[in-house]
Order: C-alpha cells, then sequence, then structure tokens
C-alpha cells in the first residue's frame, strides 16, 4: 500500500495532506524520513513517526478509554466536554463508510459517571457489543446513599419494574462487600438503568464507576483520561460468545 494511502486509513488527513507530510519529510519509518509518498509498504504491524508522534498502523481501532467525571460520550456535547476532545486527531479522523468519521463509544455513560467505555470504528464490533441480545455483562461499582441491605439486593436479583416498560429488569449478578457499596452486573443498558434500579427500590446513587464490560477489567495502571489500544488477545476475548445462564 502507498505511504500516503495508509498515513489517510489512520486518520492523518486528505490522501492530498498525507502526501504533504511525506513530501515535507515529517513522516519517519525506522528513524529516518521517507519523502515518497508513493512508497509501497506493508500495513500490517507498520510502526512510524508523524510530526515526531510515533504511530502504530491499526486495519481498525479498538480502544479502552478511562472515562472521567464531568465528561459526556458525545460528538456535540451540551454542557461538558466530550470524551473525544482526550484522543488524538488521528483517532477521531479516521475515515469510515459510514457518516460519521473515528471511532466512536460503544454505548454511553452518563457525564457522573466513571469507568471503562469502548471505542471503535468497526460497526460490526459495535453491534455485537452493544445490542441487548448478545447479553453482554457490565460491572458497575455503586456507591449508594442509604446503606445496602439484603432486602435491596434480593429484588435487583429478582427484578424491578421501571416507569418506561412493564417488563421487570434484573441484576445479573449482585453483592454489597460495604454498607454502601454495591457491585452490580447488568446485561442490557436502558436509559440510566443502575440510577432507576436503585431507586426502585428505595435507594439512590451517589456514586456510579464502570470497572469490566465482558471480561475485560479496567486496569489499574489507566487513570481517568487515559486510553489505550486493545491488544489482539483482548478483542478476541469481547468477540466471544457470552455463555448463557442456565
Amino acid at each position: 500500500m502507498h505511504l500516503q494511502d495508509i498515513l489517510y486509513t489512520q486518520g492523518f488527513g486528505t490522501r492530498r495532506v498525507c502526501a504533504g507530510l511525506v513530501q515535507q519529510g515529517h513522516v519517519s519509518i525506522a528513524g529516518a524520513a521517507v519523502i515518497d509518498p508513493f512508497a509501497d509498504l506493508d500495513p500490517e504491524g507498520l510502526l512510524f513517526t508523524v510530526q515526531g508522534t510515533e504511530w502504530a498502523c491499526h486495519e481498525k481501532a479498538y480502544l479502552m478509554l478511562h472515562k472521567p467525571a464531568g465528561t459526556e460520550c458525545s460528538q456535540k456535547p451540551s454542557t461538558y466536554p466530550s470524551i473525544y476532545t482526550l484522543l488524538p486527531s488521528p483517532l477521531r479522523l479516521r475515515p469510515n463508510k459510514g457518516a460519521v468519521q473515528g471511532v466512536q463509544a460503544i454505548g454511553r455513560l452518563d457525564q457522573d459517571t466513571t469507568g471503562l467505555l469502548l471505542l471503535t470504528d468497526d460497526g460490526q464490533f459495535i453491534h455485537k457489543m452493544g445490542s441487548p441480545k448478545h447479553h453482554v455483562p457490565k460491572v458497575y461499582e455503586v456507591t449508594a446513599k442509604h446503606p445496602i441491605d439484603e432486602t435491596q439486593i434480593a429484588k435487583l436479583l429478582a427484578g424491578v419494574v421501571l416507569d418506561d416498560d412493564p417488563k421487570p429488569v434484573r441484576a445479573a449478578a449482585c453483592e454489597s462487600d460495604s454498607p454502601l457499596h454495591l457491585r452490580l452486573t447488568l446485561t442490557e443498558g436502558k436509559y440510566h438503568q443502575v440510577k432507576r434500579m436503585l431507586a426502585a427500590v428505595g435507594n439512590r446513587v451517589e456514586g456510579l464507576h464502570r470497572s469490566r464490560i465482558g471480561g475485560l477489567a479496567l486496569p489499574d495502571d489507566l487513570v481517568p483520561g487515559q486510553w489505550r489500544w486493545l491488544t489482539a488477545e483482548q478483542v478476541a476475548q469481547l468477540r466471544a460468545p457470552v455463555p448463557r445462564a442456565a
């Protein structure tokens, strides 16, 4: 593949812009500048540097982000900064066959909710991870306003009715290790679901953090506002079918 085309697929601008970056000596491979935009290279595993920033070539982008509080999962935020401002420009500008460029968040977290968020430009992966039909479990760490008792836990496991749907929703798992902390596992993602479920059992969410999606846990060393590439093994693990409960 031509070098200018590789840069284009990675989100460094139009083909003309990418050709200009190469011709002006802003692109280097293995420490040596490459000035021919038509240099034929294998993109698989290619490492290159653009204007001093090292970049690894990925056919599709799969990322994890530690969403901080006070951010919105929207390209056009209304009140708080967008999570997309936490990502480098190439990830936001990667060409896409759809109407929207760049990586997209899989599902949303409220502006005051923190934790693990996945982003990708792979439409099939977005459907797999986001569709309630696939029952991908998501684990939330809940700080409650009032002490959590066994009756509340039992109700959450049995199912509670929310105001917009007569069909009960239930937690796939629910445990409390301190009076005000609840670890809640859900396999669907209704609007404000955790907050509404806690309200339905007579409690209130004071703090909410997503710690796990499927088999992927938020790493301890990924601080709020930071992102990193998912490994091929992590993507494969997330793609694997979710075992159904008996």
